[in-house]
């Protein structure tokens, strides 16, 4: 099961505190007590793995190292070791006061919780009116921070279509996802992925009508749309209204965030085959009149699948002009 939303508590590592001390029996050469180390910071770290937020499902309090404690002879105590914790690239960092931070990048580093500062040793307070000071302070706390991590995929190109539209059979036909499939709604029950070249491709759970307000599966996965770059829009041929269809799944898709509707959009009737040519040319023309041009396909017809192949070509190419 992909984890894409999770809470985890972060707390930095305190501060060592600073230290009294003196040469040994000899009160009047001064003081030699060393500051505390600095307490350890937390990070969190972006990489290229899209399920690194299991780790958080279990644990949910991350705890970087202590600052050590000052030494004799002026000895400053080692700093607390930084706490790196890692999130998938595209990943909303929320903090508790409302503020964001997007992980963008892989190895991208996010500070979310500063380590408290060594306390001061007594040599630090020698001065010429006190050449044997008696005094030190604690180190400072870390910071803590509650923190909601939440994944929004980042993919060219985003399958969208209403439950069984034949998105992760595309999908498996194009690359190597191994998307579950089956003749029956629902059959994917998280975002997959696959790569198609220098194109990462999206498969999003089937949206239903009511989705932007909570219906059925596919609504959390809403969010996973917002950064693809293009949509493929499924539209089944099995259908009994395909303009219906469309047009569920483009006011789902605005109701969630009306930029999504000023995406780049293919269209494709699926499953092609289970149609004769009179009745597939009456599916595209109810579906042109909704508005879209789209292209019949079918994973079992090398020529269909030509023209998928064609598009996302030019979707490559498209992408390194940008770059």
């Amino acid at each position: 099961m992909l984890i894409d939303d999770v809470i985890i508590e972060t707390e930095a590592g305190n501060g060592g505190d600073g230290i009294v001390a003196f040469n040994k029996n000899m009160l009047s050469l001064g003081p030699t007590g060393g500051d505390g180390g600095k307490g350890g910071d937390v990070f969190l770290e972006g990489v290229a793995n899209i399920g690194a937020l299991k780790v958080y499902r279990n644990q949910k309090v991350f705890h970087a190292e202590d600052g050590k404690r000052g030494g004799q002879q002026r000895k400053i105590g080692r700093n607390g070791e930084n706490l790196y914790l890692k999130v998938p690239v595209g990943t909303v960092i929320h903090f508790a006061n409302g503020t964001t931070r997007d992980v963008f990048y892989v190895g991208e580093k996010v500070l979310v919780a500063k380590g408290g500062e060594g306390g001061r040793g007594n040599f630090s307070f020698r001065s010429s009116r006190n050449t044997s000071p008696k005094e030190s302070t604690p180190g400072t706390e870390g910071k803590k921070n509650k923190l909601r991590l939440e994944l929004k995929l980042i993919a060219d190109v985003g399958f969208v279509g209403l439950p069984n539209a034949g998105k992760s059979s595309l999908l498996n036909e194009l690359t190597n996802a191994g998307s579950r499939v089956g003749n029956y709604n629902f059959t994917t029950l998280e975002p997959n992925l696959g790569a198609y070249y220098d194109l990462i491709l999206a498969d999003i759970p089937g949206l239903i009508e009511g989705a932007s307000e909570g219906k059925g599966l596919g609504h959390k996965f809403l969010r996973h749309i917002e950064r693809t770059r293009i949509i493929f829009h499924f539209v089944s041929c099995e259908s009994d209204d395909v303009a219906r269809d469309y047009e569920t799944i483009r006011k789902e898709l605005e109701a969630h965030n009306p930029e999504l509707s000023q995406k780049e959009e293919h269209v494709f009737l699926s499953k092609s085959d289970l149609l004769s040519e009179k009745e597939l040319a009456k599916k595209i023309k109810a579906l042109q009149k909704a508005g879209p041009k789209p292209v019949a396909i079918s994973i079992i017809d090398e020529n269909s699948l030509e023209k998928v192949k064609k598009i996302l070509s030019q979707v490559a190419k498209d992408k390194k002009i940008k770059e």
